[in-house]
């Protein structure tokens, strides 16, 4: 059902089943999946290619060019995967030139209202984004990841699978796979045991925890730690963990 009062610009392609409530207005670049359902005054501009079955509330901006003094009008894109929902007053720009010209985002991720996703952003499945988290241009969240609500996230951060920022927290270094961060400006506490058990066996959480201390705790340097823990478990998630260490570029936030 598509609303006598929206506007669809002509080259907009719509899915099967789509419902687009009253004051939408929808890009001639704009692609909409099947099964999508479309709030009353949200806005769909540019090359926006939207998935399956996603719901986007009221007055969320998607695909509005980036807050970037250096875009020129580029050719852009923004693009969303299968069964997101998107809350009201949610605003997601695409991409720059420099960033790679693409924001994506996954499947069945939550994006909780006033939550601003910048230019050159990657999320990827099963994240939650609370009220008013901002990730600024360039982010990369992994699967799983839990922001808090009015938590800012520093350009270029990386967020490894299955962590989570506690809210109000202000991230500025990379924060790994498994972990839990909190604080202004946020170091990391520990493990994210909640959602790890949600997952994973006691085996490999345990692994996780033995890993963890030898990061962390040991007291040795950390890129000597992580070397030695990558080369000599066989545990996969582990070796997650310590190869996101050895790969940051931003730092890693702990209390030594």
């Amino acid at each position: 059902m598509i609303s006598n009062r929206a506007i669809i610009e002509d080259g907009a392609k719509i899915g099967k089943n789509v419902k687009i409530e009253a004051n939408v207005f929808i890009s001639k670049d704009a692609v909409i999946g099947d099964n999508t359902v479309i709030k009353h005054g949200a806005c769909i501009y540019g090359k926006t290619k939207i998935g399956k079955n996603n719901q986007i509330f009221s007055y969320a901006i998607l695909g509005s060019i980036p807050q970037d003094l250096k875009f020129k009008g580029e050719d852009v894109e923004l693009i969303i995967g299968d069964n997101n929902k998107i809350r009201e007053f949610c605003l997601i720009n695409p991409g720059t030139e420099g960033g790679g010209r693409k924001t994506i985002i996954g499947d069945n991720n939550l994006l909780m209202a006033y939550v601003h996703v910048a230019h050159d952003c990657k999320i990827q499945n099963n994240c939650i984004l609370a009220n008013a988290a901002t990730l600024a241009g360039h982010v990369e969240l992994g699967n799983s990841v839990v922001i808090g609500g009015m938590t800012p996230i520093h350009q270029f951060v990386k967020i490894g699978d299955f962590a989570m920022i506690a809210g109000a927290s202000a991230i500025n270094q990379d924060i790994p796979p498994f972990c839990l961060a909190e604080g202004n400006r946020a170091v990391i506490k520990g493990l994210n045991l909640v959602g790890l058990r949600r997952h994973f066996d006691r085996s490999t959480i345990d692994n996780l925890k033995r890993a963890y201390k030898e990061l962390f705790l040991s007291g040795e340097p950390l890129q000597e730690a992580a070397k030695r823990v990558y080369e000599n478990s066989e545990d996969e998630n582990v070796k997650k963990l310590a190869k996101f260490v050895l790969e940051t570029k931003r730092g890693i936030p702990f209390r030594k």
